[in-house]
């Protein structure tokens, strides 16, 4: 399995207020897919922050090759890009539960 092949909501991005127009074009323009502001459902407008910044969900197309490291570091060079939904070599294993009540631990073999 890859990135994008079952999760269809989009890679959330934080960005600040007014560059989130600028940021929508470079991120179509470079990579494709739709990036568009998360809009709130109990109120007008959309998602903020703790810090006060927008939510942008990115759904692109799924590819098996993709580089997220280096999309990750491209998203982080445009300004106004605050953050990225991808914590990538962040964590050390995770904790899978199993319909059957069992939990499946798997090592991220990059980390130590």
């Amino acid at each position: 399995t890859y990135l994008g092949e079952r999760w269809k909501r989009g890679l959330p991005i934080e960005v600040i207020p007014m560059a989130a127009t600028p940021i929508k074009v470079a991120i179509e323009s470079k990579y494709g897919g739709e990036a568009n502001l998360r809009m709130g459902v109990s109120k007008m407008g959309p998602v903020v922050s703790d810090n006060g910044n927008f939510i942008m969900d990115w759904k692109f197309v799924p590819s098996p090759s993709a580089d997220w490291q280096q999309i990750d570091a491209d998203l982080h060079m445009i300004p106004g890009v605050v953050g990225t939904g991808l914590f990538l070599q962040t964590a050390h294993q995770a904790y899978f539960g199993k319909n059957d009540g069992t939990v499946q631990i798997m090592k991220n073999p990059n980390t130590q």
